[in-house]
């Protein structure tokens, strides 16, 4: 089973926020998800909450971020 963590799209057109999860590659974007890690509003200045620890935790056990995802967790991280 190959894992990822990848944004799944909520909200409604124009107004979009994400939720940072936890999938199985086989799962659709908007699916089923294994863990929800944290949200991602683009719109709001103080937009990212991620759950450090448990990001961590799936990244020592072999998740691949996508490139959006890595780049939030080391801006998150800073």
């Amino acid at each position: 089973m190959s894992v990822a963590i990848r944004m799944s799209r909520q909200g409604s057109k124009g107004n979009p926020h994400y939720k940072i999860v936890v999938a199985d590659n086989n799962f659709k974007r908007d699916g089923r998800f294994i863990e929800k890690l944290g949200t991602y509003d683009p719109n709001a200045a103080n937009g990212l909450v991620l759950d450090n620890k448990r990001v961590e935790y799936w990244l020592g056990v072999g998740a691949k971020p996508t490139k959006t995802v890595a780049s939030l967790i080391k801006r998150n991280i800073k």
